[in-house]
């Protein structure tokens, strides 16, 4: 009983970090998402934002031990790439 306690608390010790590791990582992303110079650079940082809530929500998922979360970052993550592809298909068409 009490390994699975500890094992809880680690666990639990490692979900918080990860947040705060997370957070930290989506600001700087958000930062280059503002400040980038070009359009290609703000459109990388957006597909970063999107993959940092993507962890995110993934370890809420882990947190609350409810699978119908990971649904939702599966969807998230299938618009995400849709939109890159969209993108570089912009960029391509885009004369020079």
């Amino acid at each position: 009983m009490y390994s699975e306690l500890q094992s809880s608390a680690t666990i639990g010790q490692a979900i918080s970090l990860s947040y705060a590791i997370l957070a930290a990582a989506l600001v700087m992303a958000l930062i280059r998402l503002i400040k980038g110079p070009t359009l290609a650079d703000r459109a990388i940082a957006l597909d970063l934002v999107a993959g940092i809530a993507l962890s995110i929500i993934t370890l809420i998922a882990i947190e609350v031990k409810d699978s119908v979360y990971l649904n939702v970052a599966l969807c998230i993550s299938i618009v995400a790439f849709l939109g890159t592809i969209a993108f570089v298909k912009f960029l391509e068409a885009k004369p020079k």
